[in-house]
């Protein structure tokens, strides 16, 4: 367990920009609301474009891996670039991108699962992914629902 600590640690940190963009959010700076929710619509899409990375690796490294895992590892930025298009055409944005964000991060719990049970990911991957993955998703959450819930 001591040679997961690096990496539980650095994955948790992770989780800091998303709690600093809610907190931003919560001080009630009116100046400060727009950047902090567009900061934590890019870090949030940054993250799960980040987990299609690994899986296209863990794909790579591994001659014998399924075919199936190179599409499947482009598809979370293919979903980070069109949960923009909101934004994009001037529609409300980032809440209703976040929700897809925060749905689709825990979408990729199932795919992470299924390289540890085919032994592509390391055996104590959900170890690190469960927690990270729920957390920035209920992160993505709160934020999507605060912007109504906030006074301007």
């Amino acid at each position: 367990m001591s040679s997961l600590r690096l990496p539980i640690t650095l994955g948790f940190a992770g989780l800091l920009p998303q709690i600093a963009a809610l907190a931003a959010i919560l001080c009630g700076w009116l100046e400060w609301r727009f950047l902090a929710l567009a900061m934590s619509y890019f870090y949030a899409v940054t993250i799960l474009a980040f987990l299609g990375g690994i899986w296209w690796g863990f794909a790579a490294a591994q001659p014998g891996a399924p075919q199936w895992l190179y599409g499947v590892a482009v598809v979370p930025q293919l979903v980070a670039f069109f949960t923009a298009w909101p934004w994009a055409v001037g529609q409300e944005w980032p809440g209703p991108s976040l929700v897809v964000i925060a749905l689709a991060l825990v979408l990729t719990l199932l795919v992470d699962r299924r390289l540890v049970r085919l032994s592509i990911a390391p055996s104590w991957w959900m170890v690190l992914r469960v927690p990270l993955s729920l957390g920035l998703a209920t992160l993505c959450l709160v934020i999507a629902a605060l912007p109504k819930a906030i006074p301007a």
